[in-house]
């Protein structure tokens, strides 16, 4: 006889899209359920599991709880110390100090957005995530977007008129990893989907009415599949319109399987200068879309490539192609100027401190034009 799990108080997963920093993290499942990607190790090792309907149900009252205590404390003038929190506790409240210090968290936010996580909570059954979804409503109806991430192989087989329920529940943005359009670099990388899945989950999402933010992975095919990589996945991505597209340059992380691929040469890993032509061919090939693309993560070389299309197309062009005329002094400059934080865009070349910086840092490590893109390598795994 299978035992009931046993509640263990508040949970939070270990990721979150960067443009969900200040959302309230509601956990309903943990870690992911498919879990096999080569270039991903966030989960590798841990097992998949869904929490009880009942738990979560938990969690966001705990949150609400702790909000409107916190709330009416400023509006009397105090704050909340650890004894008045255990009074509540005591007087009935939940004792989850994690609940209490996601809402802390949640308040200093504005209480504007809710992501669900972990990797593919859309994966439990919808009657589920639609009670869960109506419960997160009631309980903070002031809640501008509530978000999740989703596989496409999931999304595909949820029912149109499910998902239409989700978007009426509360469901206005759903993240998707589409990460390539390319069958062969998908099949490569192991990532249990292909174009066409991609194309009909994206399709399906924007046909509900929720926004879609999909995410693409410049040089996830080395430099073999590079032009294909480029080209796929803008042509995927003409046929969804998705409202977002984030870009998320690949790189290697330790523990990743494609680490071990590239360390035994099965795997060929593109430095800067082929990644920005490989970026550059996917941008010019983007067309017939409305989407805004955006540069939001640290492992990209250029954060000036945010915009929305067709309209600034040639702007988010423009560093990239300024960067490949570089001599390759330059490009070492600029590369490691940015990956050290000293430089944001391609015109911080002009500026002499700047560039006095970048060059310090180069003297120091040794950078050449031959070898920056091991050094960079090196650099980038503080990010990872």
């Amino acid at each position: 006889m299978k035992h009931a799990e046993q509640y263990r108080g508040f949970e939070q997963g270990p990721i979150r899209p960067p443009s969900e920093a200040e959302s309230l993290l509601i956990r309903i499942t943990r870690n992911c359920p498919w879990n096999r990607c080569t270039f991903c190790p966030i989960y590798k090792g841990e097992k998949f599991s869904l929490r009880p309907v009942e738990h979560i149900i938990q969690d966001i009252d705990a949150v609400r709880f702790y909000t409107d205590a916190i709330l009416e404390a400023a509006e009397s003038g105090t704050q909340l110390s650890r004894r008045e929190l255990k009074k509540l506790a005591a007087e009935g409240g939940p004792d989850d100090l994690r609940a209490f210090h996601a809402a802390y968290n949640f308040i200093s936010g504005g209480m504007k957005s809710i992501f669900i996580q972990d990797g593919n909570s859309l994966i439990i059954k919808p009657k589920n995530i639609i009670h869960i979804l109506r419960h997160l409503r009631q309980s903070f109806p002031d809640v501008q977007r509530v978000t999740s991430y989703a596989r496409s192989h999931t999304i595909a087989r949820i029912s149109d008129d499910h998902l239409q329920e989700m978007a009426d529940a509360g469901l206005n943005r759903i993240h998707i990893g589409m990460e390539s359009g390319s069958d062969t670099v998908l099949k490569k990388v192991k990532k249990g989907s292909d174009k066409a899945t991609q194309v009909l989950a994206g399709q399906k999402v924007k046909k509900a009415g929720i926004q879609l933010s999909e995410y693409i992975m410049p040089g996830l095919g080395g430099k073999e599949l590079s032009e294909e990589n480029a080209r796929e996945s803008a042509d995927a991505l003409n046929q969804i319109n998705p409202d977002f597209i984030r870009l998320r340059t690949l790189a290697l992380p330790p523990t990743a399987p494609l680490t071990e691929q590239f360390k035994a040469g099965n795997f060929t890993k593109m430095g800067e200068v082929d990644t920005a032509a490989e970026l550059l061919m996917f941008l010019e090939h983007l067309d017939g879309i409305t989407s805004y693309v955006k540069s939001d993560h640290v492992l990209n070389l250029f954060q000036e490539v945010d915009g929305k299309l067709p309209g600034d197309k040639e702007k988010m062009m423009q560093p990239i192609r300024a960067f490949l005329a570089l001599e390759p002094k330059e490009q070492m400059l600029f590369s490691i100027g940015r990956r050290t934080h000293r430089m944001n865009t391609i015109d911080d070349l002009n500026d002499p401190v700047q560039r006095g910086y970048a060059q310090q840092i180069c003297d120091e490590v040794g950078a050449t034009p031959e070898n920056m893109d091991q050094v960079i390598d090196s650099i980038m795994q503080r990010f990872i």
